[in-house]
């Protein structure tokens, strides 16, 4: 079966943009990996309405990619910060291929405005595809397709 008879009813690809697709779904998971957990936060950095945030922040949750916890200022109501689990953290790779291509082709002329480095030693990171045989990096045209367990023919 080649890739234009595969159904892509169940692609993960789909899938995962189904839950993390849209833009403003992205940039909290980036200021949520930046340290940000607050909704006045995200809400004043990331820039888009409560209902909007409110939205996102409970689909994310849903989807187990954040957490609440709950947590009280003196004099306030019992409010909600938003971490991270151990889910949410697995598309850390993810969000550094993101910045790294657009560090490449769309940062200013001055180069990009935030520069994430390997804390021991200082140096820039990279998101690299390696094979799981310890083959890597490679580039596109060491890997191949075929099809998976769960493939099924295009109907």
């Amino acid at each position: 079966m080649t890739w234009l008879e595969t159904s892509t009813e169940n692609c993960t690809v789909q899938r995962t943009l189904d839950l993390i697709g849209e833009k403003w779904s992205l940039l909290v998971l980036r200021d949520a990996m930046n340290g940000v957990h607050r909704f006045d936060d995200f809400r004043r950095h990331v820039g888009l309405s409560d209902a909007v945030l409110s939205d996102r922040l409970r689909k994310l949750v849903a989807a187990g990619i954040l957490d609440t916890v709950p947590y009280r200022e003196p004099g306030h109501r019992t409010r909600h910060e938003y971490r991270l689990t151990r889910k949410g953290w697995d598309l850390w790779p993810v969000m550094i291929a993101l910045k790294q291509w657009g560090d490449r082709y769309t940062a200013d002329p001055e180069g990009p405005p935030l520069e994430v480095h390997h804390r021991d030693c200082g140096e820039s990171l990279e998101a690299v595809v390696v094979c799981a045989g310890d083959h890597g990096p490679l580039s596109p045209r060491q890997a191949c397709t075929r099809r998976g367990a769960s493939a099924r023919a295009l109907t």
